[in-house]
């Protein structure tokens, strides 16, 4: 069996013989972007997203970026990443829509063995991550291998995300855990919020 096809099964597989170039070839687009005028200059990002598995015009990234593959990332419509996120993709990284993710989030894929002499023979598994639609990251955050956040989701600045995240529920700390439910009072509040900053 190839090895991208053990990476792809969630096998154990050695990233540094993958048959395909996907990880070369994603190389000078990303460079082109993190060095890019992105505020004025579009071209830079519609190359990178052309590497993506699915994204939306409407996406917006601010540079630096970093992934992989490329080829393993969906994202959904009015997607709004800042600055620094980093992406492993060896497996799936599916994001709906009308994600929010601040500085510095990474989302990682890859599990390396626990048990050192496999580890040291430079082999590694990886497993998807799904962000469901309307979730935020605040900064920071680390998304680890196999986690799903649940639709409506918050998740605090600087929490590492081990297990998946229900939805509707604002959860935060390392390991990140449920803090509390989102409630009534919360859309209340911000409706309201809404409204007095002339928005309406």
């Amino acid at each position: 069996m190839k090895e991208i096809d053990k990476m792809k099964q969630g096998l154990l597989y050695h990233p540094f013989s993958l048959e395909d170039n996907t990880w070369l070839k994603i190389r000078k687009a990303l460079k082109d972007f993190n060095e890019s005028e992105y505020w004025k200059d579009p071209k830079p990002l519609e190359h990178l997203r052309s590497f993506f598995k699915q994204s939306y015009s409407d996406l917006a990234l601010v540079p630096p970026f970093y992934c992989d593959h490329g080829i393993n990332i969906s994202i959904g419509r009015h997607f709004q990443g800042n600055t620094g996120i980093t992406i492993l993709d060896e497996a799936t990284v599916s994001i709906g829509n009308d994600v929010f993710m601040g500085p510095h989030v990474s989302l990682y894929t890859p599990i390396h063995p626990l048990w050192a002499p496999i580890r040291n023979k430079d082999v590694e598994l990886a497993k998807p991550i799904t962000i469901e639609d309307s979730v935020w990251i605040a900064g920071n955050v680390v998304v680890n291998a196999g986690v799903t956040i649940g639709k409506g989701s918050v998740i605090g600045s600087g929490s590492v995300v081990t297990k998946s995240i229900p939805p509707g529920v604002f959860a935060a700390g390392n390991p990140c855990k449920v803090i509390r439910k989102i409630e009534d009072e919360d859309i209340i509040y911000w409706e309201r919020m809404y409204k007095e900053s002339n928005h309406e």
